[in-house]
């Protein structure tokens, strides 16, 4: 069972969550804006501009014949969200997931993804000046291609992401018939259980 201090930290992490959305919802000028979060201790960030919403971790279903880093769908008020855990994508340790875990919702290529994080932390304000280029080398993940370059922030370096390469394009297209398939089901199934439970004639 959890103590009252857990339960403190949890319900202050929703809130800030919520504020965070608010942050992304309601600042129409969106350039310079960065979303903050963490992975196995390091920041990385991806621009405001590609994000929709943030939310608390939901019920995910499997999917079949996909690669380990895509953990499955989730029903985001109706809408057939695919989900892919960024610490898997990018080689590290698997994680279990707990309160603090977070999903960030994006666009991509017409697409919507949910990417899976350890935690969010703040939207940055990062002006062109804080910003290198990306780093040349590369790694053993890869993952120097998501990388859209390395913000400065005091003393601290963030990672910034380019959502549109995490993702190749037959990736895409393979998830995005995937969670056609997945959709066309649970339209199947929901007629289905109506018309059993005699809802429809």
């Amino acid at each position: 069972m959890r103590n009252q201090r857990q339960e403190d930290e949890v319900d202050t992490a929703t809130e800030q969550e919520i504020d965070l959305v608010a942050d992304v919802e309601g600042d129409e000028d969106q350039r310079d804006k960065y979303l903050l979060f963490t992975m196995a201790k390091e920041t990385y960030g991806i621009a405001i501009a590609s994000i929709t919403e943030i939310i608390e971790m939901q019920n995910i279903t499997s999917l079949p014949d996909m690669p380990d880093y895509v953990r499955g769908v989730i029903n985001l008020r109706g809408r057939i969200i695919p989900l892919v855990d960024l610490r898997l994508k990018f080689g590290l340790a698997e994680r279990k997931y707990d309160d603090r875990t977070c999903t960030i919702i994006i666009n991509v290529e017409n697409t919507q993804l949910g990417f899976i994080v350890d935690t969010v932390a703040e939207v940055q304000d990062l002006d062109k000046s804080a910003i290198d280029p990306p780093p040349e080398f590369e790694t053993v993940s890869g993952r120097e291609h998501f990388v859209s370059g390395l913000g400065k922030m005091n003393d601290e370096v963030i990672i910034l992401l380019e959502p549109k390469q995490i993702l190749g394009k037959e990736e895409l297209e393979v998830i995005g018939q995937t969670v056609q398939r997945q959709r066309t089901k649970s339209i199947t199934d929901n007629i289905t259980l109506r018309i059993q439970l005699g809802g429809l004639t």
